[in-house]
């Protein structure tokens, strides 16, 4: 997938969440969660980037919540073994990334890669934790 094409999905991604549920607009872009669900699932590399580009394009709190308790956390569930250096030295040199980590759920992940995201998270911000 190139740049342009991630940068579409991205974009069409925080619009079909954006939009209002059971509205046109949100029911024009309904595609795009089986895309990225599938994405998820089966093409780790480019869920990766998919989540990294949608964070960097739209980091209000609606947008996190979302992407942190569905798309990251199933990545992180379906292949957080082989992924987890990634995620470790991303949320170690981008902040907004530690954040949106904290907003994960345990879910399927084994108990060593639940260890490491813990380890690198921010959770200031997340289910009533103060932010400063």
């Amino acid at each position: 997938m190139n740049r342009v094409q991630l940068t579409s999905l991205a974009e069409n991604w925080i619009a079909y969440w954006k939009a209002e549920q059971n509205s046109p607009e949100r029911e024009a872009l309904s595609d795009i969660s089986d895309i990225e669900w599938t994405m998820v699932r089966k093409s780790p590399s480019e869920a990766w980037q998919l989540i990294l580009r949608i964070l960097q394009l739209d980091k209000s709190i609606e947008i996190q919540e979302v992407l942190s308790a569905g798309p990251l956390e199933d990545f992180l569930s379906y292949h957080g073994d082989d992924m987890i250096e990634l995620v470790e030295a991303e949320a170690r040199s981008n902040p907004a990334f530690a954040s949106l980590l904290g907003g994960v759920w345990k879910n399927a992940m084994s108990e060593e890669v639940w260890a490491r995201v813990q380890a690198v998270w921010d959770r200031r911000g997340w289910d009533g934790l103060p932010e400063a």
